[in-house]
């Protein structure tokens, strides 16, 4: 992989070039890069010459926050899902969250928006693309830009079955006698798929399902494509885009076909491209894979914006079914602080489930199992991948949070609201911007009778509401739901004010024993500290202030509680799964 930011001298034109040529290199024939940047700047009506913006510019602070959300997750009668999305945003969200992302709205066939038919419409029954520019106008609006592959049933791919353009070479073939053992599966399915094509049977690459065909971007055509609609989703109000299954990008028969430098070149080229279009758009890639993989993708602050903080849902859901922080602590001591223009994205529960992927070398394998068989009795199903010998290995539990974080290792028990709002605010303190899924916002159960309409584990968690009924719920003092929504508003509210909860502010892991889980935040001009500490633990522990250094010279306050603290010796007992912020600083802006 290349290193290095590339030479600021050069023009747009020119470095559009050069990223070019290294994606390039080793096809055959080699399309004219100087040609080819030149068509992809007029795609994004960019002029050659353009200049650069400023490089490691953080374009977010602490009152960024985003919900994740389906167009399609709250329904009401005679109204497109995009507009009541808007009116819970804007009743229940405005002023706590800074964004949205809206999982994929296009028309598609299967993987609820995943197998694309269409990348330049909304799907008629959520709405249209002025529903989708009225939310942009008021929150910052994420989209997938769904790149790996699309649809068998789009356009493109019926084109390629009739050898007729746009499409006759948009998609990646192999000769089923080639070895592919090499290559890294997400799913049990098989990786080819045979089909008849009107010049014969051909065999079509399917990383992820029979009905998702990978896009060839050995082919520039299907990267001009790809701009295109990038610049479409520009048009349309979208600031930042989650490039889906980004790692499998490239492929190259005999190797592991994920993250490949062509892969990360590519992301360069967005990159270049989407910051000279719209200086403060954003870039995050969604790679389910291990931790330092995962990282990689940071690059040297020129490949993504933000990256998924993927290993951050497995280990702390196993902190707190355990009660024993000594993996989340391990890996939080392993993770670089992200260079400024780069920021981690937080997250512990979305739309598909927990991968445990990025907990392979960070949880044990007796630490994994134990999870999964918890995680099962607690209603979770369990989906798998297929490994090079033939063999199964779990890759994603799926579950809706709220029912996983019901008990420990021992079963259910009493602390089910107490432990879910512990893991949002360790979530919410820590380096990074937040991410929190709809349906953890709303407490939502496990979703058993979607699973069985769809036959998908995945529909555990994708719960659709019924408008009348969920504000029904939340203005219910007592309704579950109602009280974690207020909870979790209140803890959005107080982290917005504190300058030591910028993603980028610093963070250092404390040492407090395994069933106190603890971080200290500074801000950037060392006026405020923030000591994020949590019972992870069923039973009451004690924190002796001592053991985390308080200044003499400042006052001190938890921030959730408002208590005081008078000494710096004093003794706090924390109960079951409390959290406290304990700054210098209280009512810092």
């Amino acid at each position: 992989m290349r290193s290095g930011s590339l030479d600021q001298a050069l023009t747009l034109s020119e470095r559009v070039a050069q990223h070019l040529a290294f994606i390039y290199r080793e096809v055959e024939p080699a399309p004219d890069c100087s040609a080819l940047a030149q068509e992809l700047l007029a795609i994004m009506r960019l002029e050659a010459d353009v200049p650069a913006p400023p490089a490691h510019v953080n374009q977010w602070d602490q009152g960024d926050a985003l919900v994740l959300s389906y167009g399609g997750s709250i329904l009401a009668p005679d109204e497109a899902p995009l507009r009541t999305l808007k009116h819970f945003l804007d009743r229940y969200l405005q002023g706590r969250v800074s964004g949205v992302h809206i999982l994929p709205f296009y028309p598609y066939s299967s993987d609820d928006g995943f197998s694309v038919l269409d990348y330049l419409s909304v799907n008629g029954e959520l709405g249209g693309w002025e529903d989708i520019q009225a939310i942009a106008d008021k929150y910052d609006l994420m989209a997938d830009l769904v790149i790996n592959h699309c649809s068998a049933g789009g356009e493109w791919f019926r084109n390629f079955l009739e050898n007729r353009d746009p499409g006759r070479d948009f998609f990646v073939t192999a000769d089923p006698r080639t070895n592919l053992d090499a290559v890294v599966r997400p799913r049990t399915t098989p990786l080819l798929r045979e089909v008849e094509a009107v010049d014969g049977p051909r065999h079509v690459w399917c990383t992820f399902s029979p009905d998702q065909v990978d896009l060839d971007f050995r082919n520039p055509r299907v990267l001009a494509e790809m701009v295109r609609i990038v610049r479409h989703y520009l048009d349309n109000g979208v600031r930042i885009f989650r490039l889906d299954a980004i790692a499998f990008l490239w492929k190259v028969p005999g190797t592991s076909c994920l993250n490949l430098d062509e892969t990360h070149e590519v992301v360069r080229l967005l990159r270049t491209l989407v910051s000279h279009a719209r200086p403060d758009a954003m870039l995050i890639t969604e790679t389910n894979i291990p931790n330092q993989e995962n990282l990689s993708y940071f690059g040297n602050g020129n490949e993504a914006h933000c990256v998924y903080n993927f290993s951050l849902p497995p280990l702390l859901l196993n902190t707190l079914v355990t009660g024993d922080c000594t993996y989340l602590k391990q890996w939080m001591m392993s993770m670089p602080p992200p260079q400024h223009g780069t920021a981690y994205f937080n997250f512990i529960a979305s739309h598909d489930g927990i991968g445990l992927r990025p907990a392979e070398g960070l949880l044990s394998e007796e630490e994994l199992q134990a999870l999964i068989g918890t995680m099962r009795r607690f209603g979770g199903h369990v989906s798998y991948r297929r490994l090079a010998d033939g063999e199964s290995k779990p890759y994603e539990i799926n579950i809706a949070l709220f029912d996983a974080l019901q008990g420990t290792v021992e079963g259910p028990d009493e602390h089910n609201i107490p432990r879910f709002l512990c893991a949002h605010a360790i979530m919410l303190g820590l380096e990074g911007i937040p991410g929190i899924y709809i349906h953890s916002l709303l407490a939502t159960h496990n979703d058993h009778e979607r699973v069985e309409e769809t036959g998908h584990p995945r529909s555990i968690n994708r719960h659709q509401w019924n408008l009348a009924a969920l504000e029904e719920a939340l203005a219910d003092p007592a309704s579950e739901h109602g009280v974690v929504y207020r909870a979790l508003m209140e803890l959005l509210e107080i982290r917005q004010r504190q300058a030591a909860f910028h993603p980028n502010a610093t963070q250092f892991t404390l040492h407090l024993g395994a069933q106190l889980f603890g971080f200290w935040r500074q801000s950037a001009d060392r006026r405020q500290s923030i000591f994020c500490i949590s019972n992870v633990s069923a039973l009451e522990q004690t924190l002796n202030l001592a053991d985390i250094n308080l200044i003499d010279t400042d006052a001190w306050q938890d921030l959730l509680s408002g208590r005081p603290f008078q000494s710096r010796v004093e003794q706090l007992v924390l109960v079951p799964y409390q959290t406290v912020w304990i700054t210098n600083l209280p009512d810092h802006r």
